[in-house]
């Protein structure tokens, strides 16, 4: 195991952390508990999915200098990347009434792409990943952290920019196109490809 693997295997270790600072505090919790995650538990939250999303950029970029890119690691690293995608939207679907078709425009497409490659592997061939899909894995994690921000940004300001705090839909707006047109982008680019399979 590899210091980018075990990198890559803290981000997904910090998922399930995260959801549980995230998401509401469940009734059976005890008083205490319920009261510290009401208050800080949108604080840590944060921290927390930006230090995961900080190990995306660490995992790759150590791996290509300490020449130690894996198998392993092209294995785990778009499951975590997608694991921590999904439990930020599902907190977002919970917490802020998130649109269940972004999710679902979301997850077609990884599931359109891990067919693509399926395909592909099965053909001894590779997919090249298209710097669209690491520019949509970007704009996914600004905006699930823009809609984060919502639980933050009026307590430290006392409530008063609540009502002008829209950043967050413009953009998971844009998060959403990005994500449509790169997964239109594999198509087009692995057309002939698909024909022949």
């Amino acid at each position: 195991m590899t210091l980018p693997n075990k990198i890559t295997m803290l981000r997904i270790f910090f998922v399930p952390v995260f959801m549980f600072f995230a998401m509401p505090a469940a009734t059976w919790y005890p008083q205490g508990l319920q009261d510290f995650l009401s208050n800080a538990g949108p604080f840590i939250a944060i921290v927390l999915f930006i230090i995961a999303a900080i190990t995306d950029i660490l995992d790759g970029s150590l791996a290509r200098k300490r020449n130690e890119v894996s198998n392993l690691g092209k294995f785990l690293d778009p499951i975590a990347d997608k694991l921590l995608v999904l439990a930020g939207l599902l907190v977002l679907m919970v917490r802020f009434n998130l649109s269940a078709w972004i999710i679902l425009i979301v997850f077609a497409r990884e599931l359109m792409v891990m067919g693509i490659r399926m395909i592909a592997a099965g053909e001894g061939k590779i997919v090249a990943a298209s710097i669209w899909g690491k520019i949509k894995t970007i704009m996914q994690i600004i905006a699930i952290v823009a809609y984060m921000l919502n639980d933050i940004v009026p307590k430290l300001f006392n409530g008063a920019i609540k009502d002008m705090w829209y950043l967050d839909d413009i953009l998971m707006g844009i998060a959403v196109i990005i994500t449509i047109y790169s997964g239109l982008d594999y198509l087009i680019k692995n057309a002939d490809f698909l024909k022949r399979a």
